[in-house]
């Protein structure tokens, strides 16, 4: 957890001193950023809806998305949920206080159900078609917290409200495991990435803490029955299941390692 909000706070302190003190290290935001002044890094879920919004993109900023494509979906997974995302550290604040303020109890009495987040997605897309406009981008809360951050809030710290609030006093881990179309993109295209969970059973006493701590409890299902990869692409491979596990069932692997061990198997 110390080294997810290291990262965090880090990236976000890069930003903030190229706005402030000239830094050029990461210059703009998590949409797009012109990195050392050589080259861009783009977030291709914003660019895949200004795509669709029929704009044309420079090919600097399309290979500075595809780049961040590579990383998130063949490398890192949805890292960016666990380990850049500014939000999370808001909704891991709520969590704290729901189980701090024993809220945990408080659900609807019809659970909403994770799957939620793919239509946001597809809204996204389809209202972007429609609309002309980024749609997602236009009212994401996730940019209005970054760009807040590092240009001042405004009105966004409404927004960052109101997803603290609904994951406090609605739904456990609401806003990033029901409702984010970001997370959803990256579930989506990170499925086949290297580092990935492992599971060995033989060491598992079948304690749950992994599960009591997993944002994403449902990618657990191979816990105490086999061993293998949580190779769920909604795995934030946060490391918060390996941090908790005292029985050692729990660790980062490389996709080569898993292939080398299913070979000899």
């Amino acid at each position: 957890m110390w080294l997810r909000r290291f990262s965090q706070i880090g990236i976000l302190l890069l930003f903030i001193g190229a706005n402030k003190w000239g830094w050029n290290i990461l210059i703009g935001n998590l949409s797009s950023a012109y990195v050392f002044e050589t080259f861009y890094l783009s977030d291709p879920f914003a660019i895949l809806q200004i795509l669709l919004a029929g704009f044309i993109l420079g090919a600097d900023v399309l290979i500075g998305g595809l780049i961040i494509l590579l990383i998130y979906g063949i490398i890192g997974g949805r890292v960016f949920c666990s380990w850049v995302c500014p939000m999370n550290i808001v909704t891991d604040t709520a969590l704290w206080l729901r189980k701090k303020w024993k809220l945990n109890e408080i659900q609807f009495h019809t659970p909403i159900n994770r799957n939620i987040r793919y239509w946001v997605l597809f809204l996204a897309l389809i209202l972007s078609v429609f609309s002309g406009v980024a749609a997602f981008e236009f009212v994401s809360p996730v940019s209005m917290l970054h760009r807040g951050l590092i240009f001042g809030m405004g009105f966004g710290w409404a927004a960052v409200a109101v997803i603290f609030l609904f994951d406090l006093l609605v739904l456990k881990n609401g806003w990033c495991g029901h409702v984010c179309p970001i997370g959803a993109f990256y579930s989506v295209v990170s499925k086949y990435h290297w580092i990935k969970v492992q599971h060995t059973v033989e060491n598992c006493t079948d304690c749950m803490e992994c599960f009591v701590v997993c944002p994403e409890p449902q990618v657990l299902k191979i816990i105490g029955k086999k061993s293998g990869s949580i190779n769920n692409g909604e795995c934030t491979n946060c490391g918060r299941c390996i941090e908790v596990c005292d029985d050692k069932a729990l660790k980062f692997i490389k996709r080569e390692k898993i292939i080398r061990r299913n070979e000899n198997e």
